[in-house]
């Protein structure tokens, strides 16, 4: 031990089934215990605190805890000298996490790692072998709660609880009876009003228009408004009803008593990645809560939605299918087709709400032929440099680009790093019982909520870097890309795939035929 001052890093993290916080803005009771107890140690030990992360609601196998990444992200940098925690499992639960970092990196960054209670300690080589058994039982742990909890889950399923962390709209979870659905009238009403105007005649589209025209919360917002913690990224017009809402809402069995689950299952225990299941897997259980809409007007429905399906062949798919986006909005183009035949894109945001949107339009054909004119365009100007010429040129902009994003990430983590510390100073003041509870509260939300606004930016620029980084690393494959796809008289599907990362479409110019068009390819 030298006598330089330690910098010691701090890590708490509590799972979301442990939470007893009473509002979900402050630490859990069992969170700050941790943070008083590693704090104590630190101290009693002469370290100085760099800094004190700390993740509450997640679990030791998400791999996307914010604090865990900031925490690592600090370590290659060198910030602090020793991770501190209450036990390993508090840090990872995966027994691959341990190697990689424990065991890996923080030796060659320079770090020691410490977990009080199981007493593992990287500066002790004789129990790294009890340090990997941890490790191995957290991974056992991990597994068998996962199955543990799945079975409990499906057999749930299979008697027609609902397990949701949210009910659907036009319903709320019964307060009485766990996973039982009673009806909410003010948001049921909605519903009803949905299905009648479909069976009068209205078009989904139209009937979103309405709802918006009237300034009727869409689910997503009618669950904030009503105080629910439900996490979904603000965009422009996210609150207003589009027409995949109304679309999803009027097929939906729920709506007539009908618990149908399991939709999507997750892809494996450490991921919290979700893919769509066959129907035939899904859980459908009959007369489970009261119905919203009666049978009646569920079976004009559903035939009115059998009568306009439009035929289709298995596999075929549009030529610009999620590949054309409103340049107004972002909104995703939507296809139709006129009664000669002729195939149109057009941004049906426009419809929803006025002023949602300028509108664009376009012809299948003309946007193919765009495409074709300036990918032969861009052939003939790459095609016709020298190579040499054509690499320099491609490693300089990527290099300008690498090095522009990382002198911005370096001055968020400055700046962040800065709020951290004020967080921390005001934090310790806390704890030493110079400020009250509400005066650090009103002090460190301002520090707080910029910290968290600069982190969400470098995580977004991170992952531009990443993208460049390999983009460099495969190197410069844009000539025999190219190559392949010179003088081209007609696209098809794969093709688009291939070359194209998606097309902006704007609104065609007043007096003009010119629709402004922007490519974004993948080279």
């Amino acid at each position: 031990m030298t006598s330089m001052k330690l910098r010691v890093a701090i890590y708490c993290r509590l799972s979301e089934e442990d939470r007893n916080k009473q509002n979900e803005n402050d630490d859990s009771n069992s969170i700050q215990n941790q943070k008083s107890m590693l704090i104590q140690y630190a101290l009693e030990q002469g370290w100085e605190i760099y800094n004190i992360y700390s993740d509450d609601d997640y679990t030791g196998a998400d791999r996307k805890r914010p604090e865990f990444n900031k925490l690592l992200d600090d370590a290659e940098h060198k910030k602090f000298d020793v991770v501190l925690c209450k036990t390993q499992s508090r840090f990872t639960r995966e027994l691959e996490l341990v190697e990689k970092y424990i065991h890996g990196l923080f030796p060659l960054w320079g770090i020691r790692f410490i977990s009080i209670v199981d007493n593992a300690d990287t500066a002790n080589k004789g129990n790294k072998k009890s340090r990997q058994i941890n490790g191995l039982v957290n991974e056992w742990y991990l597994e068998d709660m996962s199955e543990n909890i799945k079975s409990v889950l499906t057999d749930r399923r299979k008697n027609g609880f609902h397990i949701g962390a949210f009910a659907l709209y036009g319903y709320k979870k019964d307060p009485e009876q766990k996973g039982h659905l009673i009806i909410d009238e003010e948001a049921a009403a909605v519903v009803r009003e949905v299905f009648t105007l479909f069976s009068q005649g209205y078009g989904k589209t139209a009937i979103a228009r309405m709802l918006n025209d009237r300034g009727i919360p869409n689910p997503t917002e009618y669950k904030r408004l009503h105080g629910l913690r439900y996490q979904q990224p603000k965009t422009k017009n996210s609150t207003l009803w589009k027409y995949f809402a109304i679309s999803d809402m009027l097929i939906n069995e729920i709506y007539i008593g009908n618990m149908v689950q399991g939709k999507y299952g997750s892809v494996s225990y450490k991921t919290k990645q979700n893919k769509p299941r066959p129907k035939d897997e899904w859980y459908s259980v009959e007369g489970t809560h009261e119905p919203i809409i009666d049978r009646e007007l569920w079976d004009s429905v559903q035939e009115l939605i059998a009568q306009k399906a439009k035929p289709f062949t298995i596999g075929t798919i549009g030529l610009f299918a999620r590949k054309a986006r409103c340049m107004s909005c972002g909104y995703t183009m939507r296809s139709s087709k006129t009664s000669d035949g002729r195939h149109y894109l057009g941004c049906s945001n426009r419809h929803v709400a006025k002023d949602a949107c300028e509108g664009s339009f376009i012809s299948v054909k003309r946007l193919e032929q765009t495409v074709i004119a300036e990918l032969n365009k861009l052939s003939q100007e790459y095609l016709d440099k020298d190579e040499l010429e054509q690499k320099v040129e491609f490693n300089t902009n990527l290099k300008e680009k690498k090095d522009s994003l990382e002198s911005e990430i370096g001055a968020y983590q400055k700046k962040i790093a800065e709020y951290a510390k004020g967080i921390r100073e005001l934090y310790l003041d806390k704890v030493k019982g110079i400020l009250s509870e509400n005066d650090y509260l009103d002090l460190s939300k301002d520090f707080t909520k910029e910290k968290e606004r600069l982190e969400k930016l470098v995580i977004e620029k991170q992952k531009q870097l990443a993208v460049i980084e390999r983009k460099m690393q495969a190197g410069d494959n844009r000539r025999q890309l190219i190559e392949q796809y010179t003088n081209l008289e007609h696209l098809d599907r794969e093709t688009v795939e291939k070359l194209i990362d998606y097309i902006l479409v704007g609104k065609r110019i007043p007096g003009t035929r010119e629709v402004p068009i922007e490519i974004h390819w993948n080279f």
